[in-house]
């Protein structure tokens, strides 16, 4: 169950990279690296930092879906771009679900509370760093202001906390994973912004 939810968010992240691929007119191969870069990145550079073998290269399906992603844009880009606000519901899906799974394998692996939480971010937001960097963009990350790292950094701490008292397993994931995914809606829908330097207006 967890490695069908976790392709799916792989899938979504995916398709945005692909759709990045789009704007900037890049060729089909331009697409796939930024789909494979966008869906697998954050995970790969998690499991580095761990000292273990991607889960990325342990399984033809971490392979296939960014390239079925990329075939799908590739042919119906204008239907997946009309199809967007759906598409961003699933990445904060995603969202959600990468940071707690993220930082779920951190503290498996021994790291403190804090550091598992930071890696739990990195795996959510890394892929979209590296989709706009390969891309020639600043990351949205640093500019946008939209509350997505921080959903991010609320779920991951709360698996973090879980874990850390010995609630483990699907509830503790699941409960990770709504709560970013619910901030991340909320931050859409309410249009909530991180504030700038004091004295800067919007």
């Amino acid at each position: 169950m967890f490695q069908l939810l976790d392709l799916a968010g792989v899938f979504v992240f995916a398709l945005s990279g692909a759709l990045m691929g789009v704007r900037k007119r890049l060729d089909v191969v331009g697409m796939g690296v930024l789909a494979g870069m966008t869906a697998l990145g954050g995970g790969v550079v998690r499991d580095l930092i761990l000292n273990v073998r991607p889960a990325a290269f342990q399984s033809l399906g971490y392979v296939l879906v960014p390239v079925a992603a990329t075939v799908i844009v590739f042919f119906w880009h204008p239907h997946v771009a009309r199809v967007m606000p759906a598409i961003l519901v699933l990445d904060a899906a995603g969202l959600g679900l990468f940071c707690a799974v993220g930082t779920q394998k951190a503290m498996e692996y021994g790291l403190s509370p804090l550091h598992a939480t930071l890696l739990g971010v990195t795996t959510a937001v890394g892929g979209g760093m590296l989709r706009d960097i390969l891309s020639g963009e600043i990351p949205t990350l640093l500019y946008d202001r939209q509350l997505y790292a921080v959903p991010a950094l609320v779920g991951s701490a709360l698996m973090a906390g879980l874990h850390a008292y010995g609630l483990q397993g699907w509830p503790a994931t699941l409960a990770a994973a709504l709560l970013a995914f619910g901030l991340r809606i909320a931050a859409m829908r309410r249009k909530w912004r991180a504030p700038l330097a004091r004295g800067l207006g919007d």
